[in-house]
């Protein structure tokens, strides 16, 4: 077999979770597992994180997954329902959905449901993506408030610049003004969990920490007490002896100033790696780290060993997880540790750790 696997740790899910509610100790946590669990699984992370209080997905197709497998937690529409059809299923996974926009509303205060739902009533405090702006904010709780379809509105809002020190300012200024203090509400992500207490509120919604990544690009995950989740491995499937003046891959990016001992990875970016990472990104070989060399491709990519005698074929390498943090391989590509774990593709074996 190939020898590339992705390795999830339930452990290092349930320890986030838990730093979660040591920096939110006041508030219920709903654990966002979006985007198949930001590339981990959508069940391999619920298992992680069943001690959570609910959890919050894009689409009613993850929550029925969830549902499916036994999850009695309450699991948020983060967008919504998509179409007044949606509605029956809504009431009949009892899902608590995100009312954003007035055709929403409309729909839930035309549903007959069931049982009387949970909802979310969503403003737009500043981000200006999804929302009720501030003036018209007050009369759709008021509909929602007097409905005999809904149950219970917590209030919601998403910050734009919440990794910033006082990026909430503003938007905490709209919230003030705008949301009833004798309603529930549900504020802060990942970077205001971690840095604007002031935010944590009655709900909180953290996302990329649950997975060991940092929300805040200056501060690294270990400082703020979270364990990669993903360990995504390899190992090296050949080893060149390169001369100096002699090249490495495509387009030759990488040419040699001296004699260089090049390793080839089995991995690429048909694996979901960054094409664009270069010269220089980091890589562990043999548990010592090094730096790739060159252009990835599409299911190899080349690495250093001229100062690792040990490393030979099949000996193993971490592209990111334990040793190589995710977020270092994604600042030396020009990207974020979000997207280099959604974007591990379907034919890396996921290999689950309790």
């Amino acid at each position: 077999m190939r020898p590339i696997v992705a390795h999830i740790s339930e452990v290092a899910l349930a320890h986030n979770l838990t730093q979660v509610r040591r920096y939110a100790s006041q508030s219920k946590v709903i654990a966002v597992v979006k985007a198949n669990a930001y590339g981990h699984g959508l069940l391999n992370a619920a298992r992680g994180l069943k001690a959570t209080d609910a959890f919050a997905v894009l689409n009613i197709s993850e929550a029925i997954a969830l549902r499916d497998a036994g999850y009695q937690h309450p699991i948020l529409l983060l967008e919504g329902v998509f179409s007044v059809e949606e509605m029956a299923l809504v009431d009949q996974y009892q899902l608590v959905t995100v009312i954003s926009h007035h055709a929403q509303l409309a729909w839930v205060l035309e549903s007959r449901p069931n049982i009387p739902l949970r909802v979310f009533l969503k403003l737009d405090s500043g981000m200006h993506r999804l929302g009720f702006q501030p003036h018209e904010y007050s009369h759709a709780l008021q509909q929602l408030a007097n409905s005999a379809n809904v149950r219970e509105v917590i209030l919601m809002t998403h910050f734009a610049n919440a990794d910033v020190v006082d990026g909430t300012d503003v938007a905490m200024q709209v919230v003030r003004q705008i949301m009833p203090e004798s309603y529930a509400r549900s504020l802060a992500n990942s970077a205001a969990i971690v840095q604007q207490p002031h935010t944590h509120a009655d709900w909180v919604r953290p996302g990329i920490m649950l997975y060991g990544a940092t929300p805040v690009a200056e501060k690294p995950a270990s400082s703020l007490g979270l364990k990669p989740v993903m360990t995504l491995q390899s190992g090296l499937i050949a080893v060149q002896e390169i001369a100096a003046g002699e090249s490495v891959g495509y387009g030759s990016l990488f040419t040699a100033d001296k004699p260089t001992r090049v390793g080839i990875v089995a991995c690429g970016y048909a694996d979901g790696y960054p094409r664009h990472a270069p010269t220089g990104t980091p890589i562990a070989v043999a548990g010592r780290l090094t730096r790739t060399l060159g252009r990835v491709s599409m299911d190899m990519l080349a690495a250093d060993i001229s100062d690792i005698p040990e490393a030979v074929i099949g000996s193993p390498v971490e592209l990111w997880g334990k040793q190589v943090p995710v977020d270092d391989v994604a600042q030396a590509s020009g990207t974020i540790g979000y997207e280099l774990l959604c974007a591990v593709t379907a034919r890396v074996p996921f290999k689950i750790h309790g």
